[in-house]
């Protein structure tokens, strides 16, 4: 009779790829989000079944993927994956992004809203604690979830600091909207997209949103609502979320792990 090996008996530095998938599932809460993200999250394309090194991006692209196969990594963590709600014809640029994976055995998991609101390792609770925010809150509706945190400053701090050390932070030269106070205390965070929380942001008696991107259509909303909005970066603002859970997987299982800086400028 042939014994189904223990998964606990693999020595550390290497685990199947089933495992992986199936932790990775339930610590990020993948079934909160099915209806609300288009992401398919999840493992998007499967290649070796042991896993012993992983490589973490914000993007999927050629030039990641090509990376991710030079670096030697069985996985690459991203949160920008290749299937959005669509189904692709395997042409073009998506064919050589996929033929690039297939080649090279490579898996790719990708983790979109999941990652954003995660309470540990998700973006905004990464760029929080960066912040040493404080009495932090759920902040940032989306499709009926909570992305982001709003919380205190520990001081106060003239806006043009407080992008300054945003700008340390990210990387990211900051586009600032001064529409609210000239000093900042009271944050909002919803990394990537979040240029239409400004509502929100002032409802809740803040004086400052930090979010990704801009878009035209909200412009005039930071000076009609009286708030501050600090843009620092699509990609800046979600570097954080893929390289905290790449290292905990790497507490976890034991596997070293690189990320490939990819930045778009948006």
């Amino acid at each position: 009779m042939m014994l189904t090996p223990d998964p606990s008996s693999r020595p550390r530095g290497e685990v199947s790829r089933a495992d992986l998938v199936r932790w990775l599932n339930t610590y990020l809460q993948l079934d909160t989000f099915a209806k609300a993200d288009p992401s398919l999250n999840g493992l998007q394309i499967e290649g070796t079944e042991v896993i012993r090194r992983v490589a973490a991006s914000v993007d999927t692209s050629a030039k990641t993927l090509e990376h991710a196969a030079d670096s030697g990594a069985d996985l690459l963590l991203v949160h920008h994956g290749l299937f959005w709600g669509q189904p692709l014809a395997v042409t073009g640029p998506h064919r050589r992004r996929l033929r690039s994976a297939l080649m090279a055995d490579l898996n790719l998991y990708a983790a979109h809203l999941p990652l954003d609101a995660h309470p540990e390792i998700g973006n905004n609770a990464m760029i929080a604690r960066a912040l040493s925010l404080e009495n932090t809150v759920p902040f940032g509706q989306w499709a009926g979830h909570t992305l982001g945190l709003a919380g205190e400053l520990p001081f106060e701090q003239s806006l043009q600091d407080f992008a300054d050390r945003v700008q340390k932070l990210t990387g990211e030269i900051c586009l600032v909207h001064g529409g609210g106070t000239p000093t900042v205390r009271r944050l909002g965070i919803v990394s990537g997209s979040g240029a239409d929380r400004v509502a929100e942001a002032a409802a809740l008696g803040l004086d400052t949103l930090l979010t990704g991107e801009p878009e035209h259509k909200h412009f005039h909303d930071a000076f009609e609502y009286g708030v501050n909005v600090v843009y620092a970066g699509h990609y800046e603002t979600e570097v954080f979320g893929v390289r905290a859970l790449a290292a905990r997987i790497e507490e976890e299982f034991g596997l070293p792990w690189q990320f490939l800086h990819h930045p778009t400028g948006l």
